[in-house]
């Protein structure tokens, strides 16, 4: 899929259906797709509630998207679209964290009924996002007698593998197995989530459906390296990039440690776009850069607008996510949308953005010299970084947002 593919005829798809622009209720109980990117439970699943949301009201649908509400001070109704808006639900505590909300779940059901009643309106799809709102959505999706389409984002079992000692709620993995058995189709980000899904929760490889999310092209662009060093106030050593949450899982640990091996590189930098200044993660991985040696070294700048994350990307040499596990890693992909080379761990759907040798390089070991060695490769050769960069752009225009929503409306 990419630019070059033509758009589906949406007349004729309306035309077949019976002439009727589809009503979409999206379920995203912890993931609100106003939140920015990189803070606690705001990652890759919220960009893709807001990107796929906007796009199918381009494609003719109305969309509401039914969250909790996490601030006292959020409006019930934020429109995101000229037929899509954010929906805020009053359920449990703003502050509640994610691994108590299952215990909400009924209250959520009745929410959103409630608001749908007060709008006299009916919904045609239910389409949820991770487990807590799968839940919702069979019982949603029942009540309204319509299919339900759902995305996991992650899987427990598959966390648990990937680094044991994970903590989850306990009603989780079989809530995922209980969703993947009844939901009408699973929409999976990569062929290895896929397998995933058959093998360990038993689902029907028939009810699930792989396409992978996109990036904006148009916004993740090439941009000039100094220019944009300048207006971050950057200097002109050389910096490596992290895009997303600071949780254990991402494996930040990992590339810090990396970077202290680049022992004949001082003017290397590390920038880490993420996680919220203050904050127990960022607080432990600051003490482990000092305990490192590397503390001035290394930048914890705390989330960032998305407008900016382009100029981030053009001021790095390298991008480097160091995951245990990824159920996809937007981050690379605009990484590699902006024409810079990815070093990434070998897991989840990172090898179909990451194509190793070609756009990057893949570590199968989740250990640091690795990292560094390739990182390093990389940082001394100007040219081999931007033949990759330049095959890593070239390949994220076959993975765009349009790609992925045009897919995704077939399905619906």
């Amino acid at each position: 899929m990419g630019d070059h593919q033509p758009h589906f005829d949406y007349e004729i798809i309306k035309e077949y259906c019976g002439a009727k622009s589809l009503r979409i209720a999206v379920l995203s109980v912890h993931g609100c797709p106003l939140a920015r990117g990189g803070r606690k439970d705001a990652g890759g699943m919220n960009v893709y509630v807001l990107e796929t949301s906007q796009r199918f009201t381009e494609r003719g649908a109305q969309v509401d998207v039914f969250v909790r509400r996490h601030d006292a001070v959020d409006p019930l109704i934020v429109p995101i679209g000229q037929q899509a808006r954010v929906v805020h639900m009053s359920v449990g505590s703003p502050s509640d964290d994610k691994q108590d909300l299952f215990v909400h779940i009924p209250d959520f059901v009745h929410a959103v009924e409630e608001f749908r009643r007060s709008e006299a309106v009916n919904y045609d799809l239910v389409v949820s996002h991770y487990w807590l709102s799968g839940l919702a959505g069979l019982d949603l999706s029942a009540e309204w007698d319509v299919p339900h389409v759902t995305s996991f984002h992650t899987l427990a079992e598959v966390k648990f593998r990937a680094r044991p000692g994970e903590r989850e709620a306990p009603e989780r993995v079989a809530s995922e197995r209980r969703i993947a058995r009844e939901v009408d189709r699973i929409v999976a980000w990569s062929q290895n989530e896929q397998r995933s899904l058959t093998t360990l929760y038993g689902a029907q490889t028939s009810r699930v459906e792989v396409i992978p999310p996109g990036v904006d092209t148009s916004r993740f662009i090439p941009m000039d390296s100094l220019e944009s060093r300048q207006k971050l106030g950057l200097g002109l050593g050389r910096n490596i990039l992290y895009v997303g949450r600071l949780d254990k899982l991402k494996g930040l640990d990992i590339l810090l440690r990396a970077v202290a091996g680049l022992e004949d590189m001082p003017d290397v930098r590390l920038m880490v776009v993420g996680g919220t200044v203050g904050d127990q993660e960022t607080t432990d991985l600051r003490t482990l850069a000092r305990e490192l040696g590397i503390e001035t070294r290394v930048d914890f700048l705390g989330s960032v607008d998305q407008a900016l994350l382009p100029r981030y990307y053009a001021a790095s040499d390298v991008c480097v996510l160091p995951s245990h596990y990824e159920s996809f890693g937007l981050a690379a992909l605009e990484a590699a949308a902006c024409e810079k080379p990815v070093v990434a761990s070998n897991v989840g759907g990172l090898p179909s953005i990451v194509l190793s040798g070609e756009t990057g390089y893949l570590i199968s070991w989740q250990c640091p010299g690795p990292f560094a060695t390739c990182i390093e490769l990389l940082l001394e050769n100007h040219y081999l970084r931007r033949s990759l960069g330049r095959a890593a752009r070239k390949h994220a225009t076959t993975l765009t947002w349009d790609a992925s929503v045009d897919a995704l409306m077939l399905l619906y």
